[in-house]
């Protein structure tokens, strides 16, 4: 991003079939039974962080995991359900796959969220900088996914720009995956098929793809769904080499939110849907080379090309105009290792180049609203722009033992961007045609420009393993992003030019880990203060003048308390709040010390993994998320909601394993999305209690 490094900043392994770090450390699959917990030792797990592998045990840092054996069980149907099994994280279901996200973040929604967060495959970013999408994780295969690793908080050097509140790694297919096939079933016409394996040709190669179908809880909803993966790999001269290829297809028919005080609560309007015209059909693919020498300290090469394009109806606003957007990028990243002055250095150095562009066209009259706001939403194109991205940046980091057990570690990154912006349309707040407004059209377009951001990111951490079961750390860093695209040049009213800086965050970090004969947990604090935050004002001009403050403390753990029963959880506390004082659009009004809307205090969760039998496994999932203000000003709240989640896995010989699922078990009303749009309550129902069916055969 610049090159977000595609050798993973940070990668989290296990052996395979070895459970990871904070799942359930003696509750194995069912197909293998179920030792006893006096016989349990926590997998050691390693993290390629400073280009060096370092035991998670000792990391200066946040970093949890999902492992295979956990998404085999999950089966997740949106990425929110493994996700959310991460402490800060909360991830909010939209219509169909669509998400905002938060990291040790209140849940960002705008053009610009995205920016926040860093989605990466393989250690990939899914989109160049400056064109990520809000709703972009249905663009990697999660589903069939080796692992998944989320660290919290600003990312390391080789990670570049995005990483603010932290980042999202999904692991494919690995190289040596069992064959599997699986066909599942449930309510509402859902249905899904999926085929994984990997076979000796010249080296290794592994597959996974799955075509999924589901006919909606909501009137006018459902989507169909195809992704896949193929991946190689062989020695190389004194090294590995990795070809990875992924590509995802989502045909989505999308629902609105609803409208009225607690409206989730009544069956009938839950699961009414006001925009039975608005759909969303989206497409990715991404090619990824990768040659690392076999030495630790030695040469690391990587090549990629990806490209990604969109239609939807914006359905949400007057006027419902079509967006079509998409990219294409390529780029490069170099790293050798090196030892100097008693530590282990390594240099890296990342460039990427960016094609992307947006059209938004309005086919008719704008028909709802007032006439003053039908009147300065012309119909015609609205939007037409091409944008062509250079990003370039050396980084290093570097891992110094001071003593024994006590390790300093850190990274730095100088990062260049450049927009190079072409609007292919008439310059201002015209229509099309050249027409003037009453009071001036609501689409401005800015002329040709360009733009350049010049960023540096350092980070540097301290871990003290006190004895074999007991670590500290302390960490303390910056991140950044640059503004995206959109708010740069899809602007509104009269601005013409939006001179905005890039958003930094500057975050501390204190944090404990312990693990034992059959447990592991990990204690987290921290403090950030974000910069620069861009927002829409009362006058719609994009603004990037606010500043926000988060703390937090973070909880994970397992604890293996028999040879058949298994207890993990987490448990998060944070507060996030304003610290500026403005007029925000839609009339909201924003005053310092209040808490940041759609953020809340307390998100928990745990599970009861039960294994009665060598071939059985069942666990009984609860999860809390806690009220949270619906408007920046804290006058209306959400009252948070309980969650109950069955899942039940049967291998009655070794090649067919039987699954149920039941996501709501208690079929709670919530809302996965609550918010207030010009002072009215809108929601995004939850799904109520749904059943599914799954049946695998292995060889």
């Amino acid at each position: 991003m610049p090159v977000a490094s595609l050798l993973p900043a940070l990668v989290l392994t296990a052996t395979p079939s070895t459970p990871a770090m904070l799942a359930a450390p003696c509750a194995a699959p069912a197909t293998q039974g179920s030792p006893a917990a006096a016989d349990c030792a926590p997998p050691e797990v390693v993290i390629e962080a400073t280009r060096t592998r370092v035991a998670a045990f000792d990391y200066p840092g946040s970093a949890s995991t999902v492992t295979n054996d956990d998404l085999t069980l999950l089966a997740a149907t949106h990425a929110s359900e493994a996700i959310n099994r991460v402490p800060g994280a909360f991830l909010q279901r939209g219509s169909g796959q669509e998400v905002l996200v938060a990291l040790r973040s209140p849940v960002l929604a705008g053009p610009g969220a995205c920016g926040a967060f860093l989605v990466m495959e393989d250690g990939l970013s899914l989109r160049p900088v400056g064109s990520c999408n809000v709703n972009e994780l249905f663009e990697v295969n999660l589903e069939q996914a080796a692992g998944l690793e989320v660290v919290r908080g600003p990312g390391l050097g080789p990670q570049g720009a995005n990483a603010l509140h932290g980042l999202i790694n999904v692991r494919s297919v690995a190289l040596d995956a069992p064959f599997r096939a699986g066909l599942e079933l449930g309510q509402n016409s859902y249905s899904r098929l999926k085929l994984q394996g990997s076979l000796a040709a010249a080296g290794r190669l592994a597959f996974a793809f799955h075509t999924t179908r589901d006919g909606g809880w909501r009137d006018a909803t459902g989507f169909q769904e195809q992704k896949g993966n193929l991946k190689w790999g062989a020695p190389l001269g004194g090294g590995q080499l990795t070809l990875s290829l992924a590509g995802t297809n989502l045909d989505q028919e999308t629902g609105g939110f609803i409208g009225g005080l607690n409206s989730y609560r009544n069956p009938t309007l839950a699961r009414s849907n006001a925009n039975p015209e608005a759909f969303r059909q989206a497409s990715a693919l991404r090619l990824l080379g990768r040659w690392q020498e076999d030495a630790a300290d030695g040469w690391e090469l990587s090549a990629y090309a990806r490209a990604s394009r969109m239609r939807f109806l914006q359905h949400f606003l007057l006027g419902k105009p079509l967006e079509r957007n998409g990219q294409q990028s390529a780029g490069l990243v170099i790293s050798h290792g090196l030892d100097f002055a008693g530590a282990q250095w390594r240099l890296g150095f990342d460039a990427e180049t960016a094609n992307s562009y947006l059209v938004e066209y309005q086919a008719g009259p704008t028909l709802e609203g007032t006439p003053a706001a039908r009147a300065i939403r012309p119909a015609g194109f609205h939007y037409d722009y091409r944008v062509q991205t250079l990003g370039l940046a050396p980084w290093l980091t570097f891992e110094k033992t001071l003593a024994p057990g006590w390790t300093l570690s850190g990274s730095l990154r100088a990062d260049r961007t450049r927009y190079q912006y072409d609007n292919r349309m008439r310059s201002g707040n015209t229509s099309d045609t050249g027409a003037i407004c009453t009071g001036g059209c609501l689409y401005s377009r800015p002329a040709d420009r360009s733009d350049r951001f010049n960023l540096v990111m350092p980070r540097l951490g301290l871990a003290w393993r006190v004895n074999e079961g007991l670590s500290a750390w302390a960490s303390v860093g910056r991140g950044f992003r640059p503004p995206e695209a959109t708010e740069l040049y899809r602007l509104q009213r009269q601005q013409s030019v939006a001179d905005l800086q890039a958003e930094t965050a500057r975050s501390a970090e204190l944090g404990l880990r312990g693990r034992g004969t059959g447990y592991s947990w990990s204690l987290s604090t921290y403090a950030m203060e974000k910069q620069q935050v861009i927002l829409r004002d009362a006058s719609a001009f994009n603004v990037s003048d606010g500043r926000t403050r988060h703390r937090g403390v973070e909880f994970e753990g397992t604890w293996a308390a028999t040879s058949w029963l298994t207890l993990s959880g987490e448990a998060n506390f944070a507060n996030h709040t304003y610290r500026f004082n403005r007029a925000a659009e839609q009339g909201e009004r924003i005053v310092s010390g209040n808490a940041v809307d759609t953020a809340p205090r307390r998100l928990h969760s745990l599970r009861t993994s039960v294994a009665p039998r060598a071939n059985t496994r069942v666990e009984l999932e609860w999860v809390a998320v806690g009220p949270y203000f619906a408007d920046a000003a804290n006058t209306a709240r959400y009252p948070g909601h309980d969650l109950l989640n069955l899942r039940a896995a049967w291998t009655p010989s070794p090649r067919w394993t039987v699954s149920l699922r039941v996501t709501n078990l208690t079929d709670r009303a919530y809302a996965d999305r609550a918010d207030l749009s010009f002072g009215a309550w809108r929601y995004f129902p939850g799904r109520p209690r749904t059943a599914f069916v799954e049946v695998d055969w292995q060889p």
